[in-house]
């Protein structure tokens, strides 16, 4: 390693409080040095080149894309651990990842065909949750590509080099490498988006195969020109992986797959099918006692376990035929069988539903009694899966990666339908209710789905634009995009009734709940200093501006309560600093402050206006309208949001545990085991608990969803 002293190459000793230990690279912006964090966390600190440091527009820049960096996981990236852009040379501090680049792994020998569909997955995945997040990387390429023993991980992602390029573009300098942009960033740099991260996702795969790029030169302009013009160079790629990359370098945006649809297919190169057993084996029903009943000895071939099934829950009530679910390539989609069944999930003894597309329904008298129940919903090869879940209308609604929508029954569990996405996403948003409707967002097909809450059968379906995060308020549905762009729609149709430029990059969005002032939905956009936030508040029916207000730092919202929106002060490091409070009647703004800060902080509030969050050290904290009340160490690493509910707070932990917290005296009270499943990977975010009917409800890693007596948290 080059351990040369920070001081005595000619760079400051220290960024922040982190004392610069050696230089780990340099580029075009800054220099990174490796440093050590007070508790011994290894870090890589970027330190902004002196000449940058006094540019008042790329400070404002990099201010922006540090507070960008809080949205994105550190499942496939380097979380972002301390920042300071105001400082004399801004910085930012990640946590250190001992890896080669894909830059340097690839001067030693190319990927294999194995590797790169390894490496495709993995690019894919952290793509779809950047993307997810609201920021466009627009500068992935080898070197910014970490080849870690766990998977991929993306750096840099968001941070222009204003000294990478010569080449000038209309808004002023190049924001990218040559080798690895795509045509809209010569072209039209303004309409830069989330597709020209696929267009980099290609060539880099391309890179990784021969060592070259789809577009070579030795001259960034000639580059320039064959990225806009001529047709990639492929040779070399594996075949099954040329076409695949060949849609992801399309000229044309709208033509490049989504990262979800990359996924699946990359899945499906990743992992062939080898067995005969590729669909989920679901019998026809059959009547005993009618002519179409089959004899005994056939009836005994649907006991037979195909390879790779796994049986449904041991509880199944006695004397219903046992059935066995195979685990379908996933990037493929469930294949399933079956007359009129085609294309839903069943699970039981249950008849076909009808063939317009409602799901099959469990018939009453096999009802479960009451009690503790565990529902598999996903089943799991290499990959742990999430499982997210909404309450509404006397029902459980689900959504996992295979699954736009399942209906559960919160006294037993048992699946009433279940619908299939179109194609197969990674979305971690829990469907929503409006109208008798469940609304999902199949982020694998990009458009936003309807089902009759009901009987699962569609009713009606409309394309994305961009973005596609669904926002339920009143009788209106909004689909928020990353760039603040808001679009009403009639949740009994479809018809978009409005569509405006409410927020900006960033915007956060929260419903309100319905009063005099009717439905209103809150919108804070962080200004691109970061030093301040505007909240506004929307009116659902019309998307006009009611009134907005300035709040100090980054502010995130929370919720409204006691005539009150809550929001959590966020500093530029990712760190909760304290809990802010709009009186919604005459817009004043309180603060207050934190003892502690929080990193990446999960909030939310009670009736009574007290704010529960939790950080990513496992600490829980309780804020009152005065002064933080109390705080708990749950030993919990990565957590959901939490959920209060009835005198206690409950929150699920990243290997599938869920916690309940004694919400007066910050006392842990009770938790179950531990779900991980048959994976070993922990899921990039956690589905908070529902709460309701005397029970709560948790997913796990396993692909489960179960219940548990919500007043005995001390005998889970």
């Amino acid at each position: 390693m080059y351990a040369l002293r920070a001081e005595r190459a000619g760079f400051p000793e220290y960024a922040g409080q982190y004392r610069l230990e050696s230089v780990l690279g340099s580029g075009g912006m800054g220099v990174v040095h490796l440093a050590t964090s007070a508790s011994g966390l290894r870090l890589a600190v970027k330190v902004v080149h002196a000449q940058h440091a006094v540019d008042p527009e790329f400070r404002a820049r990099f201010r922006q894309e540090v507070a960008a960096a809080r949205r994105v996981s550190g499942a496939f990236t380097a979380p972002v651990v301390d920042a300071d852009p105001d400082a004399e040379r801004p910085w930012m501090a990640t946590l250190f990842i001992d890896a080669p680049t894909l830059a340097e792994r690839v001067r030693e020998r190319v990927l294999d065909p194995a590797e790169l569909a390894g490496l495709g997955t993995g690019l894919a995945e952290a793509l779809r949750d950047i993307h997810r997040a609201g920021v466009v990387h627009r500068d992935l390429k080898p070197s910014n590509v970490l080849m870690a023993p766990d998977g991929v991980r993306v750096i840099d992602f968001g941070i222009s080099r204003p000294a990478d390029s010569d080449l000038r573009t209309e808004t002023g300098k190049l924001i990218g490498t040559p080798p690895f942009m795509a045509p809209e960033q010569f072209q039209r740099p303004r309409e830069v988006g989330p597709a020209a991260d696929v267009f980099a996702m290609g060539a880099v795969l391309v890179h990784a195969a021969t060592g070259r790029g789809p577009f070579d030169s030795d001259s960034h302009y000639l580059v320039a020109y064959q990225v806009v013009h001529s047709e990639p160079d492929l040779t070399g790629l594996p075949q099954a992986l040329a076409p695949i990359v060949a849609r992801a370098l399309a000229k044309d945006p709208a033509e490049r797959p989504t990262p979800d649809t990359l996924l699946r297919e990359l899945r499906v190169v990743a992992h062939p099918t080898t067995g005969e057993e590729t669909r989920a084996f679901i019998p026809r029903p059959r009547r005993p006692g009618t002519a179409d009943a089959p004899p005994a000895a056939e009836e005994d071939t649907h006991h037979r376990v195909p390879a790779g099934a796994a049986p449904l829950p041991a509880s199944a009530p006695a004397g219903r035929p046992r059935r066995w679910r195979t685990a379908a390539v996933l990037g493929a989609g469930l294949l399933l069988a079956g007359g009129a069944a085609t294309g839903y999930l069943r699970s039981g003894d249950e008849e076909p539903g009808p063939a317009a597309g409602g799901a099959a329904s469990r018939p009453a008298a096999q009802v479960r009694p009451a009690g503790p129940w565990m529902t598999p919903l996903e089943d799991h090869g290499r990959d742990n899966r999430v499982v997210s879940c909404s309450s509404a209308s006397g029902a459980l609604f689900c959504a996992t990666p295979a699954l736009a929508a399942a209906r559960l029954d919160p006294v037993d569990g048992s699946v009433a339908w279940s619908v299939p996405a179109a194609a197969p996403g990674a979305d971690s948003q829990p469907p929503q209710y409006a109208g008798g409707l469940v609304l999902t967002v199949a982020a694998g097909s990009r458009t936003v789905q309807a089902l009759d809450a009901a009987t699962g059968a569609p009713r009606w379906q409309k394309p994305l634009t961009g973005g596609g995060r669904l926002v339920t308020a009143g009788g209106t549905v909004l689909v928020v995009d990353g760039d603040g762009r808001a679009t009403a729609l009639d949740p009994a149709t479809g018809a978009t009734w409005w569509t405006k430029q409410v927020g900006g990059v960033g915007s956060l969005w929260i419903a309100g709940p319905e009063g005099p002032d009717g439905c209103l939905v809150y919108v804070a956009t962080p200004a691109g200093d970061g030093r301040s936030t505007r909240i506004a508040a929307v009116d659902c029916a019309s998307g006009t501006q009611r009134w907005q207000q300035q709040a100090p730092g980054t502010a995130e919202p929370v919720g409204v309560a006691q005539g009150t929106l809550h929001l959590l002060q966020n500093d530029s490091g990712s760190r909760t600093r304290g809990v802010l409070r709009v009186d919604l009647r005459t817009r004043a703004v309180r603060e207050t402050a934190l003892p502690a800060a929080l990193l990446l902080a999960q909030a939310a509030v009670d009736a009574q206006g007290v704010v529960y969050l939790v950080g990513t050290s496992g600490a829980l904290a309780a804020v009152g309208p005065q002064k933080e009340d109390w705080r708990l160490e749950t030993g919990v690493s990565v957590a959901s949001r939490p959920v209060p509910d009835g005198g206690r707070v409950y929150l699920t932990a990243v290997d599938g545990r869920l916690l309940a917290v004694d919400a007066a005296a910050g006392r842990l009270v009770g938790q179950t085991k531990a779900r991980m499943g048959s994976g070993h990977a922990y899921p990039a975010t956690v589905p908070a608990p529902v709460v309701g009917g005397g029970r709560v409800f948790a997913s796990a890693p396993d692909g489960s969803v179960f219940a548990v007596d919500a007043g005995d948290p001390a005998g889970w």
